[in-house]
């Protein structure tokens, strides 16, 4: 394990991570809940944020972008358009809104044009993959090529298997064990 690695598991483990009663996205109820929001956006744990997930899509060939559907997915392609362009990697980031706009462009992607090009799908916690495919469909629409969705944590409720029965692999950093989390 990279120390980049170990030191983003202890600081979602002691800052992002909640316990209690939660519902989540699918409407299922958990005893814990993992806010990466908390430290995505912290100036300390950001760019390991990206170091990792660098690390994690380093074997996937020819990606030209990477981001994913506002709002959980836009630190992370933040953090690893900055990683990767201190480490020499020439990798943009794009947003995908939730709907097209209504004014301007009417644009529901935003950022470089994707047309032709190989991108990966990022998201912060990945619960039902439900997020990554909705980006997916918007991404399809523009001409994007899928290459992979990453993940910096999975919450192993399914997210894998949904995706990956849609035909796109999937990439997780983190995993619950990482965590010392058990449903």
């Amino acid at each position: 394990m990279t120390d980049s690695r170990q030191q983003l598991i202890d600081y979602i483990s002691t800052d992002a991570v909640f316990h209690g009663d939660f519902t989540l996205t699918s409407g299922a109820k958990a005893s814990y809940y993992v806010d990466l929001r908390r430290v995505s956006l912290d100036h300390r744990v950001a760019p390991l944020i990206g170091q990792v997930m660098l690390d994690l899509i380093a074997d996937v060939p020819d990606v030209a972008a990477v981001g994913g559907l506002t709002m959980g997915a836009d630190p992370i392609a933040a953090a690893i358009l900055h990683q990767g362009a201190a480490r020499g990697a020439g990798l943009d980031a794009f947003v995908v809104r939730k709907e097209p706009k209504d004014h301007g462009r009417g644009r529901q992607v935003e950022g470089p044009d994707l047309a032709g090009k190989r991108v990966i799908v990022v998201e912060d916690t990945s619960t039902t993959g439900g997020s990554p495919l909705t980006a997916i469909a918007a991404l399809e629409k523009v001409g994007a090529e899928i290459a992979a969705v990453a993940v910096v944590v999975d919450r192993n409720t399914g997210a894998k298997e949904r995706i990956e029965a849609a035909g796109y692999p999937y990439l997780a950093a983190i995993g619950l064990a990482d965590l010392g989390l058990t449903e």
